[in-house]
């Protein structure tokens, strides 16, 4: 467990934390993110990521190429 006691499992995802989970930067996920591109939770002033619609995301993008 670590220090919140809670164990490695988290709901959300830092900004960071979802950037390298789609390999992209930071940079680009704030873009895409303020575009409404990549589904994202507000809390206040926080922005998260669920890991499940980050893999929805993902699943409704197209195959790259012509």
């Amino acid at each position: 467990m670590n220090e919140t006691g809670i164990g490695t499992f988290r709901l959300l995802l830092k900004p960071h934390e979802a950037a390298v989970a789609l390999a992209i930067s930071d940079r680009k996920l704030w873009t895409m993110t303020a575009r409404g591109e990549v589904p994202c939770v507000r809390l206040g002033r926080a922005v998260r990521y669920r890991l499940d619609q980050l893999q929805q995301f993902l699943d409704g993008q197209g195959v790259g190429g012509r």
